[in-house]
C-alpha cells in the first residue's frame, strides 16, 4: 500500500511542506506556486513589477502588518488616500501669502520713503518759491511744476502726507506675514479698499500729468509702481483666499497673475512715452 506524505527518498514530509516535482507545482499552506526547477543553478522567485506594495503581512502572532513596498519603502509611507496634488499644495503651504506679505513691506517702504521725500521738497518749496527740488532734471522731468499745481494738493494739502500716513501700515503689514503672522479678514479688506483708492488716484494723478500738466515727477512715478504692485498682490490673495465673496480662485491665479501686472505696468509705459514721442525718441537717438 503506498504511503500517503512521503517525499524523495521515502522521508515523510512536515506539515505544510511543499511537495515538489520536476515541471510540476508545490503547495505551500493552500497557495500554489511554481516549484523551482532543480536543475537551475539558483532559484529565483517570481518576479513583481518594482514600485508594487505588498498590501499586508503575516505574522505568526495572527497580526497584519501595514503596506510594505518592494524596497523598503515603508519608511515614511505617505497617506493613499491623500491626492498627489493636495500633497504639493501641503508643502507649498504659506509661500503665495508671503510673497504678498515681502511686496506689501518693499512697496510700503519704498512708498514711505518717496512720501518722504517729497514732503520734505514741498516744505522747501513753501520756504522758498525759487528752490528747485532735486528731482527737477529738465522740463519734462520736473517735481516742482507739478508741486505748483493745485492737483498736487487735492485735498487740501500736500498729496505725499496721504503716503506718509498709509505706506508705513502697509509695511507693518508686510512685515507681520514675512515674519509668519497672518491678518485677519478685516485687516485684508482694509488693504483692498485701501490700495484700491490709491490706485484710482494715481491714476488720476497720471493723466493730469500727462494730459494736463505735460511733465512728470521722477518720484511720484516710483510711487505709481509701488501703489500698482501693492493693489494688485492685495487683490489677488484676497481673490485665492475668498476673502471678496464666493469660492476661493485656486493656485493657479496665485501662480499665473504676474502676466497681468507686466501688461498692467506696460500700458502705463505706452502712455508716457506716447506723451512726449519727442522727448523719449530723443533719447534713443530717432529725434
Amino acid at each position: 500500500m503506498a504511503e500517503h506524505g512521503r517525499g524523495a527518498g521515502g522521508r515523510h514530509a512536515a506539515p505544510g511542506e511543499a511537495r515538489a516535482a520536476s515541471g510540476g507545482t508545490a503547495t505551500v499552506g493552500s497557495t500554489p506556486t511554481e516549484a523551482a526547477d532543480p536543475t537551475a543553478p539558483f532559484a529565483s522567485a517570481p518576479e513583481s513589477p518594482i514600485g508594487t506594495a505588498r498590501t499586508s503581512r503575516s505574522h505568526d502572532d495572527g497580526s497584519t502588518a501595514p503596506p510594505v513596498g518592494v524596497l523598503g519603502a515603508s519608511v515614511g509611507t505617505l497617506d493613499p488616500s491623500v491626492d498627489e496634488d493636495d500633497r504639493d499644495n501641503d508643502l507649498d503651504l504659506g509661500a503665495p501669502v508671503r510673497g504678498t506679505g515681502w511686496v506689501l513691506l518693499v512697496g510700503g517702504l519704498v512708498g514711505a520713503v518717496v512720501a518722504l521725500v517729497l514732503t520734505v521738497e514741498k516744505l522747501d518749496q513753501l520756504a522758498n518759491p525759487n528752490y528747485i527740488p532735486s528731482c527737477s532734471i529738465d522740463p519734462v522731468l520736473s517735481c516742482g511744476t507739478i508741486m505748483k499745481t493745485w492737483q498736487a494738493s487735492l485735498l487740501g494739502f500736500p498729496n505725499p502726507v496721504i503716503g506718509l500716513l498709509t505706506f508705513p501700515v502697509v509695511a507693518a503689514c508686510g512685515a507681520l506675514l514675512v515674519s509668519g503672522g497672518e491678518l485677519p479678514r478685516w485687516v485684508w479688506w482694509a488693504l483692498e479698499i485701501g490700495s484700491f483708492a490709491g490706485v484710482v488716484f494715481i491714476h488720476w494723478l497720471i493723466v493730469q500729468s500727462l494730459v494736463v500738466i505735460h511733465a512728470l515727477c521722477p518720484y511720484c512715478m516710483v510711487a505709481w509702481v509701488a501703489v500698482i504692485a501693492i493693489f494688485w498682490f492685495t487683490t489677488m490673495h484676497n481673490l485665492r483666499e475668498g476673502n471678496l465673496g464666493g469660492e476661493p480662485a485656486g493656485d493657479t491665479l496665485a501662480r499665473r497673475h504676474g502676466w497681468g501686472l507686466a501688461a498692467w505696468y506696460l500700458l502705463v509705459v505706452v502712455a508716457i512715452v506716447a506723451s512726449f514721442p519727442a522727448y523719449f525718441g530723443a533719447m534713443v537717438g530717432l529725434g
